[in-house]
């Protein structure tokens, strides 16, 4: 579907790429406007191999060279960045081959200070530890804690001509990587999961170094999936059978793909969860795929692309539908008729909805009188009627949200009440959801239903769920490192990234950032604190994502961004006196 399309539908709402490039931190904040999303594989914008020692023209040249050095396949990101170092010194570097190789992902806060003096240069670089960038292509948490690495730079005239070149002189003990040198030289790659109940595909981020020849990305992508998941997403995914091997590499025949594998277990049933699974994780391949197990011929999917088009990784209608809180009542803001029968719409503060098949979800924070809330439930066919509500009642609540990873007869939903965090189901009862973490301020979901977002304390905080029966279990929080601070509100505006509230060099903004905090873009400027956040996230199906936002009490959808006016809310008639404007934005989709 064309963004112009998309955009018209939606009546304006920010319309956005899905997928940005990283800034530097000192970088002015400004508007972005929208663009195509980029695709999971393409290699436009990139190069394979990062610049040589001796191509640096300046000193401050240097120095980004060397924080790209370790960039590209991990059997030789030691010996280029040994190369930068003078021969003497090369020992302090951590030599690691193979598996063990991990780099130190981080964001420059601030020009690196390059101060001369009489015997060498001195260099310090003031830093935010964004990861552990390991050979399986996952960027992991920090591992390392500075916030500042000094060494040196030694100039040096070959044969004592005019011409100066530099070596690093007492390096760090790490193999750093720059975030830019990060997004230039690797490739964001999805792959996927079974989740724990083997239902839904869950996306686990990774990045694909460009030197990865074509002919062996196939083999890559295997060992991937061989070698596991992520380790933040334990608690909700299911990973191939122990001991799975790929045995030799990956073969193409013209448009015929071969994978043979030493696999226990493997029956034809896991065996299409492992084509499917392998099909999405490879996205760009067309044609046949055979699955062998140890030399022998188990599986054939003919056509990869069809088989993608037929086992669809989300069950979502393409278009959102937007929706905002207008004088106490749910109203639309397009052509879909609110699925809250009048009656029962009153006194609503924030609502989310959903579908799952043909009921209708409806989640709603309603005025329990003297300055407090309560939770409001229904499920069932539109539109709804009678609404179970929650014994408890609280000072603040959030947007509450559905989980699309519950069972379809066991509809289950987060909110987020006087700082804590909440699963409630359709007669409204809450469960407290333990957390190790402390005044949560917002919760959003990913599509799968397998992975949240916390925004705790100002910070951004991942955590994967599963269910059993009736009990929601969340995995331990996964910190996810960003330029923002005081964040106040999130959403899920990609399969791997986020759209962020926050500020930035003195600046309230919104930001898209990678789910491991690596990739930033500036999104807008709001102006003020965002209070209400959601979007619609863009997957393979629809490779846009939609935003819209309330700060100061005041409602914003477009691009440019323009507040939400009562003129725009469907039903109300133009003669109407309006006291207030709209607010509490959502989708239903």
């Amino acid at each position: 579907m064309s963004r112009q399309i998309l955009g018209g539908l939606l009546g304006g709402v920010l319309l956005v790429t899905a997928a940005g490039c990283g800034i530097p931190s000192q970088t002015e904040v400004r508007s972005e406007g929208p663009g195509p999303a980029a695709e999971t594989g393409t290699s436009s914008g990139g190069r394979s191999a990062p610049p040589s020692r001796t191509t640096a023209d300046s000193r401050e040249e240097f120095v980004d060279y060397f924080l790209a050095a370790a960039a590209g396949e991990p059997d030789g990101s030691y010996d280029r960045v040994s190369e930068f170092v003078v021969p003497e010194e090369r020992a302090r570097l951590p030599q690691k081959e193979g598996s063990e190789v991990a780099l130190t992902v981080v964001r420059l806060v601030e020009e690196p200070v390059i101060v001369p003096g009489p015997e060498k240069i001195q260099v310090t670089l003031t830093v935010q530890q964004v990861g552990q960038l390991t050979a399986d292509g996952v960027l992991g948490p920090p591992e390392a804690t500075p916030e500042t690495y000094e060494f040196g730079l030694s100039p040096f005239s070959p044969e004592g001509g005019d011409e100066v070149e530099w070596y690093v002189t007492d390096p760090p003990n790490v193999l750093l990587l720059s975030v830019e040198a990060l997004q230039e030289y690797y490739k964001p790659w999805t792959i996927y999961f079974w989740s724990s109940d083997r239902l839904r595909l869950v996306p686990d981020q990774r990045y694909l170094a460009r030197a990865v020849p074509e002919d062996r990305l196939v083999s890559e992508v295997v060992r991937w999936l061989v070698g596991g998941h992520s380790a933040w997403l334990k608690r909700a995914i299911s990973g191939l059978p122990d001991g799975t091997k790929l045995i030799n590499n990956a073969t193409r025949t013209d448009d015929r793909w071969e994978v043979n594998l030493d696999m226990t277990g493997a029956d034809r049933d896991r065996l299409r969860l492992l084509a499917t699974q392998l099909v999405w994780s490879l996205p760009e391949l067309t044609g046949q795929l055979e699955l062998k197990i140890r030399n022998q011929s188990q599986l054939i999917i003919e056509e990869m692309g069809q088989h993608r088009r037929l086992n669809p990784v989300y069950q979502v209608e393409s278009l959102p539908q937007p929706f905002c809180i207008y004088e106490g009542a749910i109203r639309s803001l397009g052509p879909a008729a609110v699925p809250v029968a009048p009656a029962a719409n009153d006194k609503v503060f924030s609502a989310g909805i959903s579908r799952s098949g043909q009921r209708t979800l409806a989640a709603l924070t309603v005025d329990a009188g003297g300055g407090r809330q309560r939770l409001a439930v229904e499920v069932g066919s539109a539109p709804l009627t009678a609404f179970a509500e929650s014994q408890e009642t609280f000072r603040t609540m959030s947007r509450p949200l559905w989980l699309r990873s519950a069972q379809p007869q066991l509809p289950v939903g987060l909110v987020v009440a006087d700082g804590q965090l909440y699963r409630f189901d359709e007669a409204a009862k809450l469960d407290l959801v333990q957390l190790s973490l402390e005044s949560v301020t917002a919760v959003a979901a990913a599509l799968d239903g397998h992975r949240l977002a916390i925004v705790s304390g100002g910070e951004l905080y991942l955590a994967a769920v599963s269910h059993d029966g009736d009990t929601l279990a969340v995995g331990p929080p996964r910190r996810s490192p960003t330029s923002l601070t005081g964040l106040t509100a999130v959403d899920w505006y990609g399969e791997n990234s986020l759209v962020l509230a926050g500020a930035k060099g003195g600046k309230r903004v919104l930001y898209e950032v990678g789910v491991d905090g690596a990739r930033e873009t500036n999104l807008h400027v709001t102006g003020a604190i965002v209070t209400h956040l959601t979007a619609y996230p863009a997957h393979p199906e629809a490779p846009y994502g939609t935003v819209m936002y309330e700060a100061n009490e005041v409602a914003y959808q477009g691009f440019p961004m323009k507040r939400i006016t009562p003129d725009q809310v469907r039903d109300i008639a133009s003669t109407d006196a309006h006291a207030s404007d709209p607010s509490a934005p959502l989708l239903l989709f």
